[in-house]
Formats: structure tokens, C-alpha cells, sequence
């Protein structure tokens, strides 16, 4: 899936129809904190879960870890567990 890294506002964007889908985020000691996931009414789950693999896979690429604040984003975790290997040292799912 195609997504927008907006440097400026700190959130990766991505279209959901003619929405967005929006992931807050902030990097610190190559960690990436996934703060807020903002879907504008966007109802497709599978097209949200999409988006969420696309940013960990660059993250992965970019070798950060990942530190989900936002409750939606540690479900997913808790759903795909493929992705915990990127977890932050000592973040338990």
C-alpha cells in the first residue's frame, strides 16, 4: 500500500476512499512511537490493517523498533503476531 510520510505534521497518511487514514507518530533512539490512528470514518478494516503493515515494513527496512501507544495499534499486534519481533526491548503483548 502506498502511504505519505508528512515529516512536518509527524503522521503517515494514506487514502481511504476519499478520506484519510492517519498514524501520529514520533521517533526517538531509533524507536518509532505509533501515538494516534485517526480513520476520518473509514470502515474498511482490511485497508487500515494494510496501511499499519506497510509502515512497519518500512520501519522494519529502516530498523526501528516499534512502541505502540495507541490502543488500536496494539491490537493489531495482538492479531498479527508476525510483527512482534519489531516490539521494543521489554514491550510485552
Amino acid at each position: 500500500m502506498e502511504f505519505k510520510n508528512n515529516e512536518l505534521l509527524r503522521q503517515f497518511e494514506a487514502k481511504c476512499g476519499e478520506r484519510h487514514i492517519i498514524i501520529e507518530y514520533s521517533i526517538q533512539e531509533r524507536k518509532l512511537f505509533l501515538t494516534k490512528l485517526n480513520t476520518n470514518g473509514c470502515d474498511d478494516e482490511v485497508l487500515i490493517n494494510d496501511f499499519i503493515k506497510s509502515i512497519l515494513d518500512k520501519a522494519e527496512e529502516k530498523r526501528l523498533r516499534i512502541v505502540p501507544v495507541n490502543s488500536n495499534i496494539i491490537t493489531f499486534f495482538k492479531k498479527n503476531p508476525r510483527y512482534r519481533e519489531l516490539l521494543a526491548a521489554g514491550i510485552k503483548i
